[in-house]
């Protein structure tokens, strides 16, 4: 029989708690409740606060006394965050599945962020409505706006409560079998100004009997990529748009942190890498742009997104930052440079074609990368050339190949 865990504050929310108990119970399913509020329950559990807090060394009791609630939520937090994917190794529950305010939704989503990919995960909060990135992060969790607070049992947070229990329930107890051949991941990113290359490269790629996982690099994509690289989902990365590091170094809003394009070296997985749209960097509407950027050269792709030139100078620090990151790789790796363009703006007659930016970005890289260590390909074409994406693409199936023979 399929386990759901129960997960959250039973000392203040010990009633709404045990209605979700006596839901997924009465579907036949086994519960396994976890308390990780910071004083004694109102209903037992099957796992304290004390051993939430004991998972990270800490003492629930002194953590109690202090009467900190942001001290309890940020140590107990923590505590989920290892003891969640623990228990779950251990095969102890199936899917998870909680309910809360801010505090609530703190408290439990770093221990359903650390689950594997495909795990259930349901949280209903009162703060699903809103920008909920910091609670998902690159997981796959589902967000419930609560309607009403959690709080109580009434006509409306019981009929959201029973509709949350029965979606954990149905992803649990109905196994659906996959009837899609499993076949070798690649991971590519790609934006709009670089889709006809990816495009490409997936084609030739699926030709050969690779799956192709796209990601738009906007921050998230970037993001949620590494994370998956890092728990071993894919055979190879074909790398090709690593324009979040341009936002990450100017300070736009695509920024996929300071760590992107450091996994696949870290895992040794196999990658080719390239430099797409790395002229430019991503804001809101116009009007949303720092005051500070006055006077730069901006393109406005559509109403809500406004693309800034990357500079001489900010080409050079980004060619630096691609040959530490590929230079510290420990698998194989290429680097391949479109000579005549980065990105579909970045050629001649269009808005962002910056042949100084570009060379500036060329040299630097030519200048640092360590060529015992990665190759350096240099093409006379731009980024969306049919003739780079295959040979960006065959490059990649070689690097694999060569990886699985060893």
């Amino acid at each position: 029989m399929k386990t759901i865990a129960i997960a959250g504050t039973f000392d203040s929310k010990g009633k709404e708690f045990t209605y979700i108990k006596e839901v997924l119970e009465n579907l036949g399913l086994n519960t396994l409740t976890i308390h990780c509020g910071v004083f004694e329950p109102t209903v037992e559990t099957d796992v304290s606060n004390a051993t939430v807090a004991r998972e990270i060394g800490e003492n629930i009791d002194e953590i109690a006394a202090k009467k900190d609630r942001a001290l309890g939520t940020e140590i107990l937090s923590k505590g989920m965050e290892k003891l969640i994917p623990r228990l779950y190794s251990e095969g102890k529950f199936h899917g998870i599945i909680s309910l809360g305010g801010s505090g609530g939704t703190s408290l439990v989503t770093p221990g359903m962020r650390a689950l594997p990919v495909g795990v259930p995960k349901v949280m209903v909060s009162t703060v699903a409505s809103g920008n909920v990135q910091q609670y998902v992060g690159t997981s796959d969790i589902i967000m419930i706006p609560s309607i009403v607070d959690v709080s109580g049992l009434n006509s409306i947070s019981t009929k959201i409560f029973t509709n949350a229990a029965l979606a954990i329930a149905g992803m649990v107890k109905f196994e659906h079998e996959e009837k899609v051949e499993k076949k070798p991941l690649v991971a590519a990113t790609m934006f709009g100004v670089t889709t006809p290359c990816v495009d490409v490269a997936r084609e030739y790629l699926e030709k050969e009997g690779y799956e192709v996982l796209v990601f738009h690099a906007t921050g998230t994509g970037g993001k949620t990529m590494e994370r998956l690289i890092e728990n071993g989902f894919f055979d190879g990365v074909l790398d090709l748009t690593t324009t979040e590091l341009c936002d990450e170094l100017v300070g736009g809003v695509l920024s996929a942190g300071a760590d992107r394009l450091e996994m696949a070296g870290k895992c040794k997985v196999p990658q080719v890498v390239s430099v797409g749209a790395m002229d430019m960097v991503n804001f809101g509407p116009i009007d949303t742009v720092p005051e500070k950027f006055n006077g730069r050269k901006f393109y406005k792709h559509n109403p809500t997104v406004t693309l800034m030139r990357t500079t001489v100078e900010e080409n050079k620090k980004l060619g630096e930052i691609i040959s530490e990151k590929l230079n510290n790789a420990e698998g194989p790796t290429v680097l391949m440079l479109p000579l005549k363009g980065v990105s579909m703006i970045d050629v001649e007659y269009q808005p962002f074609y910056g042949p100084e930016e570009d060379q500036v970005l060329f040299d630097t890289l030519r200048k640092n990368i360590d060529e015992d260590k990665v190759e350096l390909v240099e093409m006379d074409l731009d980024i969306n050339d049919r003739k780079f994406a295959l040979e960006a693409a065959k490059k990649l199936v070689d690097l694999m190949e060569a990886n699985k023979n060893k």
